[in-house]
């Protein structure tokens, strides 16, 4: 004979045990939730990296491998003062470029190639930085990220540049399981509309500075990763590109 007091209280007993945790966002949950929390902390993202017009934004991409935005901006107004075009820096030797740019590291390499193609820029291309993927991507120095973000933001182009943080944070947030870059991009602009690819770039890079740290967060900390993730357990394992 089944006791009824019993069961009541063995039900109470497991129903408290239970943790009271909402369950994981699905998939398309989580990219709504991430665009709209994007947007309103960053409305108006800026370019991280100071430039006037798309050469001296091109040199500081080139300059920003392996360093952060905040070096570059320390670096490059003694660089523009001696040359913030095309013309003026194909004058000036790679040493001499090198001297300017050492703080930023890799300077023998970044030197040669700011030098090389700003003559290229004269030779082929009347002084001007191309609006196309594959002109830029022929430069010296210059590859796929540092040509998409050139496209997007010196001629709003719609492109989505993804560097390691955002390689990081789009696996933390279940958005990619891409093992490199470019498949990250791939899986991002298959996720959000083609129109919020530039300024979703920057969101996430400024985000990704201010909660979803490399160090501060593990994907069980930030609000983006515990509202989309409220029952993970254990820290996000991420691919490293």
């Amino acid at each position: 004979m089944i006791d009824g007091t019993n069961l009541k209280a063995t039900s109470e007993t497991s129903s408290h045990a239970k943790p009271n945790l909402k369950p994981n966002l699905k998939k398309a949950e989580r990219i709504a939730y991430i665009d709209q929390k994007l947007k309103a902390l960053y409305p108006e993202p800026p370019v991280p990296l100071d430039h006037q017009d798309p050469y001296t934004l091109l040199v500081a991409v080139l300059l920003s491998a392996q360093c952060t935005d905040e070096r570059v901006n320390q670096v490059t107004p003694a660089l523009f003062e001696l040359a913030d075009n095309p013309f003026d820096m194909a004058q000036h030797s790679a040493e001499t470029i090198r001297e300017i740019i050492k703080p930023c590291g890799l300077s023998p390499q970044k030197s040669k190639a700011i030098k090389r193609l700003s003559e290229i820029l004269l030779e082929e291309h009347g002084g001007e930085v191309p609006a196309e993927f594959e002109a830029l991507e022929r430069l010296p120095g210059v590859g796929h990220k540092t040509a998409s973000v050139v496209m997007a933001q010196s001629f709003g182009v719609p492109s989505f540049p993804v560097d390691t943080h955002i390689h990081r944070l789009a696996q933390r947030w279940g958005l990619t399981r891409g093992r490199n870059v470019n498949e990250t991009e791939r899986d991002l602009k298959k996720a959000f509309a083609r129109d919020r690819w530039n300024d979703l770039h920057l969101q996430i890079i400024f985000y990704g500075r201010e909660y979803c740290t490399a160090r501060g967060c593990d994907g069980r900390v930030c609000e983006i990763c515990t509202t989309c993730f409220p029952q993970r357990k254990h820290p996000k394992v991420v691919n490293k590109p």
